[in-house]
């Protein structure tokens, strides 16, 4: 591997284009090419921060032609940097195929950190973040969105989704009915920008909030779930299976599942059940 064989991964503005860290202009700048999302989109960017570097379009749909001449130009020692049209690559935005291509060559693949949607908005929302899941895209067919949704339902991490402005308030309706209309969440719209909202209420109000406002039917949206109260549930989640078996790996069930509820807050009985059930 060349010392110039490098693939910047660059994370570029969601919103207000201050939030451009000084490192990835430079990075900009200096590359040989920039492999671009959307390049008219990118092209506003680079005009503000005098970037003339030559752009190139590359994304989810490029085929592996593209991604073969950029590892090929990549292997002749020209440095690349990748962007999307905002935010970090990768976080639900195109990317994968190259970087991973690049790792697999020996190219050393370097991020370059900044804005992320997802991050400023669990940041600022008022939810859990100790423990979080990071959902991006629901699929777009209510049936499929459901079923997904079900499947988390008993998750005690907070979740983090991305939701186009024409189906948010299908997917609130379709998380309430999931979740439970009480449930907690938070919608984050427009983050950096000059509209920027933030709005917490049981998702059912969420929901109905929403429906009623149109313009909070625009913009890019994150959407942020409070996870399951375990403690209410009684679910046995994973974690508490693993404290579960290493005490009673020592412990009678009974004792093992008092001091498991200690340690995960989920209920005592749920937990001498689980282990009830593990019994052959």
């Amino acid at each position: 591997m060349g010392p110039d064989q490098v693939l910047y991964v660059v994370a570029t503005p969601i919103g207000n284009l201050a939030d451009m860290v000084p490192r990835a202009i430079e990075v900009l700048q200096s590359a040989d090419l920039v492999a671009a999302e959307d390049t008219r989109h990118s092209q506003r960017l680079f005009s503000h921060f005098s970037i003339t570097t030559p752009l190139v379009a590359y994304h989810d749909h490029s085929d592996d032609k593209r991604t073969g001449e950029l590892l090929a130009q990549l292997e002749a020692g020209q440095t690349i940097a990748l962007i999307s049209d905002a935010g970090t690559p990768l976080i639900s935005d195109p990317g994968y195929r190259l970087v991973r291509e690049a790792r697999s060559r020996g190219i050393r693949v370097v991020p370059v950190p900044g804005a992320c949607a997802f991050v400023a908005a669990l940041s600022a929302a008022g939810l859990p973040s100790d423990r979080f899941s990071f959902e991006g895209f629901l699929p777009s067919k209510s049936g499929t969105r459901a079923n997904a949704l079900q499947a988390l339902s008993a998750d005690p991490r907070t979740l983090v989704f991305y939701e186009a402005p024409h189906r948010v308030a299908d997917t609130l309706d379709a998380m309430a009915k999931a979740f439970g209309g009480d449930r907690e969440a938070v919608i984050a719209r427009e983050l950096t920008k000059a509209f920027e909202t933030f709005h917490m209420a049981p998702l059912r109000e969420l929901a109905a909030w929403v429906r009623a406002d149109s313009n909070q039917q625009r913009g890019e949206i994150v959407l942020m779930v409070r996870g399951a109260d375990v403690s209410q549930t009684g679910e046995v989640d994973a974690e508490a299976q693993r404290v579960m078996k290493l005490l009673m790996a020592e412990l009678p069930p009974k004792r093992a599942a008092a001091l498991a509820a200690e340690i995960t807050g989920v209920k005592k009985k749920a937990l001498y059940n689980w282990a009830l059930e593990q019994k052959p």
